[in-house]
């Protein structure tokens, strides 16, 4: 079966060129280890929320030599990051709206 392109090089030539060189730039030249590099993809594709992303660079994390705790906690530090995230996103809102001299 011929392999198809990806849609964004079929639709967006020159764009979708410079992504791709991009990308593999930041995958094969780094002074980063490819399990470094795929911890660090897995916790942002968790912060995106990207079930595919995470998926994948769980593979590839333990592909790279991860072990199943490093990925566990790896996981969990971007959980908390999410939460402390969003905490400070809503904190403006929470003391305009529903601090207590607004009551």
């Amino acid at each position: 079966m011929p392999v198809r392109k990806a849609w964004y090089l079929e639709n967006s030539p020159e764009i979708g060129q410079a992504y791709a060189d991009f990308s593999k730039a930041c995958n094969e030249r780094s002074v980063l280890d490819a399990k470094t590099r795929e911890l660090l993809m897995l916790v942002l594709a968790c912060a995106f929320r990207c079930p595919h992303c995470t998926e994948t660079h769980i593979v590839k994390a333990l592909d790279a030599g991860a072990s199943k705790r490093e990925v566990t906690e790896a996981l969990l530090i971007a959980a908390m990051e999410a939460a402390g995230t969003q905490l400070a996103w809503i904190r403006e809102v929470y003391e305009k709206r529903l601090s207590p001299d607004q009551a």
